[in-house]
């Protein structure tokens, strides 16, 4: 029994190798000049070409035409055919490249390669357009295989648009309206589009969707990453190239114009196969259609011109419900919501008699999330009482805002009370106060007394001694 299964493991040993060798995938020598192509090659060994994936492209290299070439070895009346497809690329400029590893899937069976840096150098004379090919698959010239025929390639309909989407018709002023830029493409179609010179035809695009009289929240993303999307019940991708939700500040309507895109659009090859290329690169321009936004004067106010516009509500917090005289005490007026927050001014309070409010500390938080602003805008109040009683925080203090929802004013109010106790210490209200930097050294200053009529006396005194000293001058001019 061992030696039928240690015969069965040596079988399969030489086996597994013999089978490996029925496909191969061969590349090209480095380093070559620059006037020779480089090469990879699949070879074949008695096998006909059934199935196949297309060559892999490398970057630094334009792929030129392919090739095939049977060869027959006749050993011991056992014959070998070896057919071997190869792909020419053609190098654009001396240097360096890389070939990433890859895989190519023929006739059903996965091939890997490991890929290899590849040395371009300056041109060389009389070089042979096969020298890069390995030793066993260079062909004698007079045997050289003739390059298949031009392949026969189609334009194909793509089903893919540009288009600028606006959550909003028409939106007042102040009100926020989210602008995005599009790109949809059929999923069954990815192989037909890319993208060309990506960089410079935003920065044209941007341009053009700039708004002279808006505040512009726009959605940052490092990269272009699709979207599975459904239009009209197909499956499509869907590129957002750009986001903003923009407030305008005068009533003027916002034009965006036709916007175009140019996209790098393939031909394919009519009768694909491992011989011919499969595609063929072309452009194709895609154009948006233009869009207006109409936007509205708020309704008749005292205060349309100042109010902030939004979807907003109040949270509040003291820091204490019941303080004594002239202790400090917070207040925070938070505002919650959607809108422009940085727009967001600090409520103004008549302060009651008993209470002294000072210049709030400001917090703000933005979240850009779903084509919406939001967030927090904190306003904190230092408080000091100086009267004893109940004091209602909302008597004195309200925050007047357009709500585009209702299209109507509303107002916050706050609803907190606030309990002061214990009777009146002047003393202690000045101790209580930051009266500036004036004050904080005082304790470490002399507090020696000084006359009002130092300064006085001291130009006396220096008077006395010019004229002493100008007789002086007189009386030794004189005696000369």
């Amino acid at each position: 029994m061992r030696v039928v299964v240690l015969t069965l493991f040596l079988w399969l040993m030489m086996l597994v190798p013999a089978l490996a060798q029925q496909l191969a995938i061969e590349l090209g020598k480095s380093p070559l000049p620059l006037n020779q192509y480089y090469t990879i090659s699949v070879r074949l060994h008695n096998q006909q070409l059934q199935g196949n994936t297309t060559f892999p492209e490398i970057e630094g290299f334009k792929k030129s035409n392919r090739y095939s070439s049977t060869k027959t070895i006749i050993t011991g009346g056992t014959t070998t055919t070896i057919l071997t497809i190869t792909q020419n690329y053609a190098a654009l400029e001396e240097g360096t490249y890389t070939l990433k590893p890859f895989t190519m899937k023929v006739n059903g069976q996965t091939l890997q390669s490991e890929g290899m840096e590849i040395t371009v150098t300056e041109m060389q004379a009389d070089v042979p357009q096969n020298a890069n090919l390995p030793p066993d698959l260079i062909v004698p010239e007079e045997e050289q295989p003739q390059p298949e025929q031009e392949a026969e390639f189609v334009d194909k309909d793509d089903n893919a648009f540009l288009t600028i989407y606006t959550d909003k018709d028409e939106v007042f002023v102040g009100e926020g309206v989210n602008v995005a830029l599009y790109f949809y493409l059929a999923e069954q179609d990815q192989r037909l589009l890319d993208f060309h010179d990506f960089a410079n035809q935003m920065n044209g695009i941007l341009r053009q969707l700039k708004q002279a009289h808006v505040w512009e929240e726009t959605f940052d993303f490092t990269e272009i990453t699709p979207e599975h999307v459904t239009v009209r019940g197909e499956p499509y991708l869907r590129f957002r190239l750009y986001e903003a939700v923009l407030y305008p500040i005068t009533p003027k309507p916002l034009v965006f114009p036709q916007l175009r895109l140019e996209m790098i659009k393939y031909k394919v090859a009519k009768n694909p196969s491992l011989l011919t290329q499969d595609r063929q690169e072309g452009y194709k321009t895609f154009f948006s259609r233009p869009r207006e936004v109409q936007v509205k004067e708020l309704p008749p106010h005292p205060l349309r011109d100042v109010v902030p516009v939004g979807d907003y509500r109040l949270a509040e917090l003291l820091s204490q419900e019941v303080v004594p005289v002239g202790k400090t005490f917070r207040y925070i007026f938070q505002v919650e919501g959607t809108g422009n927050l940085t727009a967001v001014m600090p409520p103004s309070p008549e302060a009651p008699s008993g209470i002294d409010f000072f210049p709030p500390d400001v917090q703000q938080d933005i979240t850009r999330r779903a084509g919406t602003v939001m967030g927090t805008k904190r306003f904190l109040f230092t408080l000091i009482g100086r009267e004893a009683g109940n004091y209602d925080m909302g008597r004195k203090m309200e925050w007047v805002y357009f709500n585009p929802t209702t299209a109507a004013y509303d107002t916050l109010r706050p609803t907190l009370k606030v309990q002061i106790t214990g009777a009146p210490d002047t003393d202690a209200l000045v101790m209580s106060r930051d009266l500036g930097a004036f004050y904080n050294i005082i304790q470490n200053e002399d507090n020696t007394l000084v006359s009002v009529h130092l300064a006085n006396q001291i130009k006396r005194y220096t008077n006395i001694i010019l004229l002493v000293l100008l007789a002086v001058s007189a009386f030794i001019f004189i005696k000369r």
